[in-house]
């Protein structure tokens, strides 16, 4: 399939397609009447991501509100059934594998071992250390410390002298060079406090990446760019999916993404 016939198809239809923008940050983007396609985007990339980006213009035709609420499988299927959710995630896991967030399930693991490893150098010396209870010891010994700053932050900016111009920088990463006398059980935990909010931030990262991919309307969109890369494939991860996508297709519902498909 020719990218610029696809192209030609789209803009007879009275859709505008631009090729030479940002995407705004994405491979493509769709807006009603518009279709942008990054002019950074890998060459193997740009037919399945016109097609992507059509199937939203197919799928705003059946339901408007999609960029508000997502799309609906009733709409899209013209029928509710939750296998339609589980077939099209594996698809979707097929046809992005970012999808599957596996460097930021790497990331937390690597995360989670540099607690444990902080937590057992804390009970060398405090053998009944917990992390869901509170640290007295450390409590007592942080008072009177501008290190208490580093257990909210990772790296900040204290404001000293008589009138406030000048600053010293501190971060969980100098902690042994700005506090020389802290004691490393002391230094463990701020690090460890450190490492659990960065888990938490990853931990966030993942959900609203997976809240994005189990969208009906990117699920949809990539059952068809799935279609195009490898149509036998994703009609096995996905029998029941295709056999209703096929069965509307020809029957019009899709309108005219039946031309672009056949």
């Amino acid at each position: 399939m020719d990218a610029n016939e696809l192209i030609r198809y789209f803009e007879s239809l009275g859709l505008k397609v631009n090729t030479t923008t940002k995407a705004r940050g994405h491979l493509g983007f769709f807006l009603k009447n518009r279709i942008d396609i990054s002019k950074n985007i890998p060459p193997y990339r740009i037919v399945p991501t016109l097609l992507h980006e059509f199937t939203h213009y197919i799928h705003y035709g059946l339901e408007p509100d999609i960029a508000k609420n997502g799309g609906t499988f009733k709409r899209i299927f013209n029928e509710e059934n939750p296998i339609f959710e589980q077939e099209l995630i594996k698809v979707t896991n097929f046809v992005d594998e970012n999808s599957l967030c596996i460097r930021l399930y790497e990331h937390k693991d690597r995360v989670k071992s540099q607690i444990k490893e902080y937590e057992n150098i804390i009970k060398k010396d405090f053998p009944s250390f917990m992390r869901s209870k509170k640290f007295n010891d450390f409590e007592k010994y942080i008072k009177k410390s501008d290190a208490k700053y580093l257990l909210k932050y990772d790296r900040v900016k204290l404001l000293t002298g008589f009138f406030r111009k000048k600053y010293t920088i501190l971060s969980v990463s100098a902690i042994e060079e700005d506090f020389p006398d802290m004691p490393r059980p002391f230094a463990a935990y701020i690090r460890l406090r450190s490492c659990q909010r960065k888990q938490k931030r990853i931990s966030s990262r993942i959900n609203r990446i997976q809240k994005y991919y189990k969208r009906p309307a990117e699920l949809f969109a990539r059952l068809v760019e799935g279609l195009y890369i490898d149509r036998e494939w994703v009609c096995a991860l996905a029998p029941y999916t295709t056999e209703r996508f096929f069965k509307l297709l020809d029957s019009g519902y899709y309108k005219q993404l039946k031309n672009v498909i056949h």
